[in-house]
């Protein structure tokens, strides 16, 4: 299944620095699966592995599997872009090209997916992402106005419209409400419900209460000694994570005492 990530094994380093070891996780289709960890424990580090942003960073590697539709994202015949197209963004404040306008921002990665002539093709994909980002009503009146000018929340949404607009099959999330208030958070939350009918949505988190609520599934990370990597701790049905989990660290860490 397309919406399917198996990890095997993965590890991933910054030079001589290991940021995650081991991870061995089957992130299910059309569910949303958060990641919680103390700061520091490599959460954000598995998702830029998961769409081969990793690599971008001078000196780090990844070693292990990572397989999404059948095959190993890092094989050598494997298209780096096409994996990042398949498997989109989203980061922790938002960061839409803030002089584009707000239909240009949604419509950029089709652009320089060659669809630039196709003008009708491209507003329907600009309506249609804005409406699953449920943020069409509030914009479409003003389509040409700058993205800068738009709300932090809205923003957000903006970028989670730019990400489904290449209809990538997968949505990483990183902190994705840890800027917003909380009305802007709830309008995000409520976008994630609705979006996993169709999308596999993985989201970085230190809110345990938004882990509980937004998620079917939860994996804890964390890094037991100073300078050791991050290992995944514990993975399962987010209701049983939260009220019977298999570690003692897991339970200190969601009861808040530790992290």
């Amino acid at each position: 299944m397309a919406g399917c990530i198996t990890t095997k094994n993965l590890s991933a380093t910054f030079g001589d620095i290991r940021a995650i070891e081991g991870i061995s996780i089957e992130i299910t289709a059309n569910k949303v699966t958060a990641l919680i960890g103390p700061s520091g424990c490599g959460k954000s580090t598995f998702l830029r592995c998961i769409n081969r942003m990793h690599e971008l960073v001078p000196g780090a590697r990844t070693s292990g599997e990572i397989i999404w539709d059948g095959r190993d994202i890092y094989a050598p015949e494997v298209d780096a872009t096409e994996v990042r197209r398949g498997i989109g963004m989203v980061f922790q404040r938002p960061n839409p090209f803030p002089l584009m306008s707000i239909a240009d921002n949604v419509s950029a990665g089709l652009r320089l997916a060659g669809m630039r002539k196709n003008k009708a093709g491209i507003d329907e994909a600009v309506e249609r992402s804005l409406k699953l980002a449920a943020l069409w009503d509030e914009v479409k009146n003003k389509l040409d106005k700058p993205g800068g000018s738009l709300s932090g929340g809205q923003q957000q949404r903006l970028c989670i419209a730019r990400a489904l607009a290449v209809e990538p099959d997968i949505i990483l999330m990183d902190e994705p409400c840890s800027a917003l208030d909380p009305a802007s958070t709830q309008k995000i939350e409520d976008t994630m419900d609705q979006l996993k009918d169709n999308y596999t949505i993985v989201i970085v988190t230190h809110n345990m209460q938004q882990a509980a609520r937004v998620s079917d599934f939860t994996g804890f990370l964390l890094t037991r000694e100073t300078g050791e990597p991050g290992r995944l701790i514990e993975y399962g049905p987010t209701s049983k994570i939260f009220t019977m989990p298999d570690h003692k660290e897991t339970e200190n860490y969601i009861t808040g005492r530790f992290g």
